[in-house]
């Protein structure tokens, strides 16, 4: 890759009572330089602004440019947030995987949603999952120099061959070297496998498996499910996971967690949540888990609702009467039953659990993240006009509300003349918006 670009640091945000706030700083303004230096991302941001002197080169929103000399204590903070954690151009991936999801969504959406980042700096800032292919002599330096650590890396197998084929691009193979290098200066990582039938399962599995746990500075690997929709129109033929298949995958992992508990002290290994609703086996206990370090990779959600909603303060006598619908998807329906069967035993609640298939992306997509708009209206179909509705929050794009295909809750419920009302999967979310209903 070329030199990196540099940018404006947006702000997209003020916190109160902060020195932001005191200087006058509003969302839309812009930092263009802090110390005299442009800078490329929030890493180099937060590196500048350490120490106790600093002078910020701001543009405001209408255009006009000052210059801010700050006195402050060491570290104390700005009081902003930014649009984008990367201020100038993304490192873009250049890979061709077999399974990108991306190559898998139907034309005509959102143009944001065709993009393909692989960028080290979202990996370290937000944990984005990242393939080492596309890091120049600079950039790996840069994470050694600064122990950018840990990084969230994309593994899929570690046999170079497999890991070329399986990403359409040669310098895949190169992975167990570049970590090696990375591991030497003390930089941790979280790995993933998207799980491909017949493809880096079976023995490639077996090896991807060993040579992570073998390797220093590898903490953790979760093993996921490949995801396939019904767009796969010249792509190359991919299996889906049947519940026999996740059943064999569950088995293993579950001996592999064993040992490595034995032998040190951490299972190590997890597999995403959706293995479990596959193979229809019960979730592993909250404690299996440990610290969660694979949350974010749908490792453990369940078990963390489930059992975050055990500690809910939920109301102990009668409510006012109030019949809501839970609309989620297939995956979602086996995680949120448990919840509503208990929810229906609180004496004025009447909750009616709705699955809706996803009719945009095809049946195999099962998780509620890649419902839309037009799902819902699908599966709407039929309810009693004025009804309340919960849809899961992670449904909608976190900037403009919009749901995948581009409609807007407003827009479904003018259709169907229904309420709807996001709800964040967690304990306390779903009880206070029922409350609040």
């Amino acid at each position: 890759m070329g030199k990196a670009v540099t940018g404006k640091a947006v702000i997209a945000e003020i916190t109160a009572n902060s020195l932001a706030e005191e200087l006058g700083l509003e969302p839309g303004d812009s930092i263009v330089s802090i110390n005299g230096r442009s800078v490329r991302d929030l890493i180099e941001f937060q590196y500048e602004w350490a120490g106790e002197d600093a002078v910020l080169e701001v543009e405001k929103s209408s255009g006009e440019l000052l210059a801010m000399e700050i006195e402050k204590d060491y570290d104390e903070a700005l009081g902003v947030s930014f649009t984008r954690a990367v201020f100038g151009e993304l490192a873009r991936c250049r890979n061709k995987c077999l399974f990108c999801f991306v190559d898998q969504m139907p034309k005509g959406l959102r143009q944001s949603l065709y993009v393909k980042d692989d960028d080290y700096r979202l990996s370290f800032l937000q944990g984005s999952y990242i393939t080492l292919t596309n890091l120049s002599k600079s950039m790996l330096e840069r994470i050694k120099t600064q122990h950018l650590s840990p990084l969230y890396i994309s593994v899929h197998a570690t046999s170079g061959q497999v890991r070329a084929e399986m990403m359409g691009n040669p310098a895949a193979a190169g992975l167990l070297r570049i970590l090696r290098d990375l591991a030497a200066a003390g930089i941790e990582f979280h790995t993933q496998v998207v799980l491909c039938p017949g493809i880096n399962d079976g023995e490639v599995l077996e090896q991807t498996y060993g040579d992570l746990a073998a390797l220093v500075g590898v903490k953790s690997l979760a093993v996921v499910p490949v995801g396939l929709t019904k767009y796969r129109e010249n792509l190359p033929w991919l299996e889906a996971f049947t519940r026999e298949s996740a059943m064999r995958i569950v088995d293993w992992a579950e001996e592999k967690q064993k040992r490595a508990r034995t032998e040190r002290g951490t299972a190590f290994i997890w597999l995403s949540d959706e293995f479990y609703l596959l193979a229809e086996r019960g979730m592993p206990a909250f404690e299996a888990y440990e610290d969660f370090p694979q949350l974010e990779n749908g490792v453990g959600m369940v078990r963390l609702l489930w059992d975050d909603f055990e500690k809910a303060a939920l109301p102990e006598r009668a409510v006012p009467p109030k019949k809501i619908i839970f609309l989620t998807g297939v995956s979602g329906t086996k995680a949120l039953r448990p919840i509503t069967d208990r929810l229906n035993t609180i004496q004025g609640l009447t909750i009616t659990l709705l699955t809706a298939r996803n009719m945009f992306f095809g049946p195999s997509v099962t998780v509620a993240g890649l419902l839309t708009g037009a799902c819902l209206l699908d599966a709407l179909q039929g309810v009693e006009k004025g009804s309340v509705v919960f849809i899961p929050k992670v449904m909608q794009r976190a900037l403009s509300g919009q749901f995948l295909d581009g409609l807007r809750p407003e827009d479904v419920e003018k259709r169907l003349g229904v309420r709807l009302i996001p709800v964040q999967a967690t304990a306390g979310d779903i009880v206070k918006s029922i409350l609040a209903v």
